[in-house]
């Protein structure tokens, strides 16, 4: 039991990959904290506790600046430390770009990236200063949740790719500054069905025989070993996992540089380095890394 003693803290929870990952947690020894927006996580709390481990369910949304402060606090105050954040409360609004509405942006952006943000926030802090206080590194984990839809691109989830991609970005941002005081921040995507995720893979039944690749239990034991002393070098890091598979990603790399012969670009210069250099290459080989929808265990 590799937390065993450790304090873990899930955010949407209540069901689906947060449900997975903190009974994870909770086998692996954690106590959990296992927050949801509704009374639905006693549900959850009550499971990992029938499998023999410590929980406490508290309702809140994290995606408010004092209710994040309060969950961070209250895991503090009720283990005496917390040791571990999992963020994986969101939701989705999906709509094409050209028929998004404000409420549909700002509530997705909101959840999901400032949700992160938040509890992130208090989280460092927390370990910052126990960290001053004791002398030396401690130990400290954040498993974010980005999405393929960030990698990919999705056309119909503008909002939700942009936010998982600020996810990615609060990750690294978050490694390097919490680096010497031991903690680690990584990042996952993972693919599973959840009832979030219904409508996404409604034409993906799960297998009548065996296990479903999409179930979230494939997702909880990265989240599991990233959450544990093993993993202490491994920071800033985004892993896609699904079906028995896990994947790191490789970090963005300079594909091709140009250089002015004067001082400062003109249009017609550029216009003579970019347009044929872009000739040459695939209108479909953008940044986005569509390939990775196409990864399986094999």
């Amino acid at each position: 039991m590799t937390l065993h003693g450790k304090t873990a803290l899930v955010t949407g929870a209540a069901r689906g990959l947060g449900r997975a990952e903190a009974l994870e947690l909770g086998r692996l020894g954690a106590r959990v904290v296992v927050n949801d927006l509704d009374a639905e996580a006693e549900s959850t709390a009550e499971a990992v506790r029938a499998e023999g481990g410590e929980a406490v369910a508290v309702p809140g949304d994290v995606a408010d600046f004092g209710e994040a402060e309060r969950l961070v606090r209250l895991a503090v105050d009720t283990y005496g430390s917390l040791d571990v954040l999992v963020n994986n409360a969101g939701i989705l609004r999906d709509r094409m770009v050209f028929s998004m509405s404000e409420e549909e942006w700002d509530s997705v952006v909101r959840v999901h990236l400032k949700g992160h943000f938040n509890t992130t926030r208090f989280a460092a802090a927390h370990w910052r200063e126990r960290s001053k206080r004791e002398g030396g590194p401690v130990h400290g984990r954040i498993v974010n949740t980005s999405s393929e839809s960030f990698l990919a691109g999705s056309a119909g989830q503008p909002n939700y790719a942009a936010a998982k991609g600020g996810i990615v970005g609060l990750t690294t941002s978050t490694a390097l500054a919490l680096a010497k005081y031991g903690v680690t921040a990584n990042a996952i995507c993972p693919r599973a069905r959840t009832r979030m995720t219904e409508d996404v893979f409604q034409g993906f039944a799960a297998p009548e025989e065996g296990p479903d690749p999409l179930a979230p239990e494939h997702v909880a034991p990265l989240v599991g070993y990233l959450a544990g002393p093993e993993a202490e070098r491994i920071t800033g890091q985004l892993f896609v996992v699904h079906g028995g598979m896990v994947a790191l990603m490789e970090r963005p790399r300079v594909a091709a540089k140009f250089d002015t012969a004067k001082d400062f670009f003109t249009v017609e210069e550029l216009d003579g380095a970019l347009t044929p250099y872009f000739a040459e290459r695939s209108r479909q080989e953008g940044f986005a890394a569509s390939e990775v929808l196409g990864l399986k265990k094999g």
